[in-house]
């Protein structure tokens, strides 16, 4: 998997993991190529999985 891969897939995943936690705050839509996001990011731990995904972390 290409790092741009990972990164993509780490951006998206955490976007659902936080619409999951607030689901009357935050809607996630996604596709192959668009992400559709209605409410607030907690753009901190968005930061962190993304660093982690380059990083090889979890």
């Amino acid at each position: 998997m290409s790092t741009e891969s990972q990164i993509r897939e780490a951006i998206v995943e955490e976007l659902k993991r936080q619409a999951a936690n607030k689901p009357s705050e935050l809607k996630v839509q996604a596709s192959d190529e668009i992400v559709t996001v209605n409410g607030a990011i907690d753009l901190d731990d968005l930061v962190m999985v993304v660093l982690g995904s380059v990083a090889g972390g979890p």
